[in-house]
């Protein structure tokens, strides 16, 4: 079907990371999707949380935020909603699932997730930008010598489906998105998944359909991580 931006059934939208966009954080990077836009940053923290105190071991934590006018209307700055809370903790979970945290020592690394516009897919597009700034944080602890080697294991990355129309979609800008009958979001750790969230909004499906979906994402998710690893070469 004849796509809003040009682009083919299971084509992603542009991708592109900048690195280093902020001065202060050990890790931070500037993600954009399409025209989906997120800083996403890691802090470095020594000490972890109380409940991890003494066991050798570290954290990773993450948090989830967007910019008043990142949409199309205006936001309250302060409002922390329930999607806001699912989103940070999917993050945070996500991202620990590539990191041996006994490698980590008792440090925290603080993932910030900050949108700055929005078209679809933005935790999404902080999942797999904030990585990126995951593993700069980790070279600095590295550099450091606060740790002796990288505690990352795998790339992680996410990306969205969609059926519209009974065509299956990959990586759907908002104008796609609020027309899904079927709507689902992967994150994947390497070649395996990490979580599955999808949800029929117009018609149910059957299992060839998410089968087609799953192998959709599998395809996007694959050339993510081939462009995350591009954007982490680049000095």
């Amino acid at each position: 079907m004849p796509r809003v931006d040009g682009r083919v059934n299971d084509e992603l939208r542009p991708i592109e990371f900048t690195r280093n966009f902020l001065k202060h954080p050990e890790g931070s990077v500037l993600i954009a999707t399409g025209e989906t836009k997120v800083i996403c940053t890691a802090t470095v923290e020594e000490g972890v949380p109380g409940w991890l105190n003494g066991k050798g071991q570290g954290w990773v934590t993450a948090e989830y935020g967007m910019l008043p006018r990142s949409t199309d209307d205006r936001m309250n700055r302060y409002k922390v909603s329930g999607r806001t809370q699912e989103i940070q903790r999917l993050i945070g979970r996500s991202l620990r699932t590539a990191v041996d945290m006994t490698q980590l020592g008792e440090n925290t690394i603080r993932i910030d997730c900050d949108v700055i516009q929005a078209d679809g897919g933005t935790r999404t597009a902080s999942i797999t930008g904030a990585y990126v700034a995951l593993c700069d944080a980790v070279q600095y602890m590295t550099d450091m010598e606060m740790i002796s080697q990288s505690p990352i294991s795998s790339n992680v990355a996410a990306v969205s489906v969609g059926v519209i129309k009974n065509e299956v979609l990959l990586d759907l800008c908002y104008f796609e998105d609020v027309q899904a009958d079927v709507d689902m979001n992967i994150v994947m750790r390497g070649n395996e998944f990490v979580e599955i969230q999808g949800t029929a909004e117009g018609a149910t499906f059957g299992r060839d359909v998410m089968n087609e979906m799953l192998d959709l994402a599998t395809k996007g998710i694959s050339d993510l991580i081939k462009a995350q690893n591009e954007a982490l070469l680049v000095k």
